[in-house]
């Protein structure tokens, strides 16, 4: 368990549902700058959102704003030549995450930068689960995703501006050595609210379960009611278990899970465990609107949690990750709000009757075996060979596509109309 310490107060979070909050906000913050932009995202495309960040990022640079721009080489796996070539001219420095991504003997292609944040002149900071494309935004039809972030303000912020930061360095360490990241050391951020607030990640290295713990801890302290909603729900052994037995107590434990996947494999084993979740009294809701891709949650009054973890095994078990735990009777009230509204209006309340526990192939075994395949597979997982992730110039890597001028017209317009359809088949966002 993290030290008390850990914990900062006097901040100012607010709630962001959506591309339609989320990337107004960003760019404002950006447009603003006067020092220095800190992004990590997993996905970026070229689609009107690409493009919109594109130009904030270089009338910024055009200021004198340092900028750095580091983007997963899985997630993001091709920007092209005219995208790239302007950024770098004006003095950004875009960084790709393990690029070229092979399935080999280390496993490359599930270690990911996973991570959503952004910090600008270590003042303000975002975190959450929206990247940059097009499908995070209601216009873009029945696929659209329903996501949430959190702008920061207040003495959490440099926690979020460190943590970016050590990112910068690995790359600058590396590749850059004539080219000194400016110290370590937060920049002084004054008190703006009254929130508590962490930063809690998961690496490969020193904080493997750091996530998981804070959302099994808050699940046994929980008195009266817990309510997650997630895109990509398959969770380890311990973690079910903290969830059957706080709705055992009596605790009401809502789960707004996916009823109109993105991928529908990650919605057939998230069914795997209905059944004993459901018996155990979970009241499970699957979101029909259109895909549920947040990463959020919280437990009664004051406790919540919002990032880019998902409660499957590559986010729990893989994955880089970075979510925000925050202790605020307002914020909590205002998500409570917002997934209240979801439930009510949007969900499809999933009783037993519906589970494929009740089909005659899951009683013939196909049960025992998936429950201990979620039991077991987060430590499978941990044991897969590690590796020392390359953070490289992306001029310098495969994520860079060269074309000629109209081929690569023809890719925005092809991006802007289906952004999803360069997300690698099974990837999780």
């Amino acid at each position: 368990m993290q030290r008390p310490a850990d914990w900062t107060r006097g901040n100012d979070l607010q709630l962001l549902e959506n591309g339609e909050e989320f990337f107004p906000a960003v760019f404002e913050a950006i447009e603003g700058a006067q020092h220095e932009v800190l992004i990590e995202t997993f996905i970026l495309f070229e689609d009107k959102v690409g493009l919109a960040l594109h130009e904030v990022l270089l009338r910024a640079a055009k200021r004198g704003v340092r900028i750095d721009v580091t983007v997963d080489g899985f997630g993001s796996p091709s920007l092209s030549t005219q995208f790239v070539e302007p950024l770098i001219e004006a003095g950004v420095r875009l960084h790709v995450f393990d690029p070229a991504p092979k399935i080999s003997r280390r496993l490359k292609l599930f270690r990911r930068l996973h991570r959503k944040i952004v910090v600008v002149d270590g003042q303000v900071g975002f975190i959450g689960g929206i990247n940059y494309s097009a499908d995070h935004l209601a216009d873009f039809g029945p696929e659209a995703k329903q996501d949430y972030a959190v702008r920061a303000r207040g003495p959490i912020v440099e926690q979020l501006r460190l943590e970016a930061q050590r990112t910068v360095a690995s790359a600058v360490g590396q590749r850059w050595p004539h080219q000194p990241l400016p110290a370590l050391a937060p920049k002084a951020c004054p008190p703006q609210g009254e929130a508590q607030a962490r930063l809690v990640t998961r690496d490969n290295h020193k904080h493997r379960d750091d996530i998981e713990r804070q959302y099994r801890l808050a699940l046994q302290a929980a008195k009266h009611e817990v309510i997650i909603a997630n895109a990509y729900f398959f969770p380890g052994y311990r973690l079910l278990k903290s969830l059957q037995r706080a709705a055992q107590r009596g605790v009401r434990v809502h789960l707004i899970l996916q009823g109109q996947p993105d991928i529908a494999a990650a919605t057939w084993a998230a069914r795997m465990v209905y059944d004993r979740l459901i018996e155990a009294g979970v009241r499970i809701h699957e979101y029909c609107d259109r895909p549920m891709h947040g990463k959020v949650a919280l437990v009664d009054d004051d406790w919540a949690t919002i990032g880019s973890s998902n409660l499957d095994p590559l986010s729990l078990s893989l994955n880089l990750e970075a979510n925000l735990v925050i202790r605020d009777t307002a914020f909590n009230a205002s998500l409570r709000d917002k997934l209240m509204r979801l439930i009510q209006e949007s969900c499809v309340h999933v009783r037993m009757e519906h589970t494929v526990a009740r089909r005659w192939w899951w009683r013939l075994g196909v049960g025992a075996l998936v429950y201990h395949v979620v039991r077991h597979f987060p430590q499978w997982m941990a044991q897969l060979p590690d590796h020392r992730p390359k953070v490289l110039p992306m001029a310098e890597t495969s994520v860079v596509a060269s074309a000629p001028a109209d081929e690569t017209a023809k890719a925005w317009s092809w991006r802007r109309l289906s952004p999803s359809r360069l997300m690698p088949r099974g990837a999780s966002q």
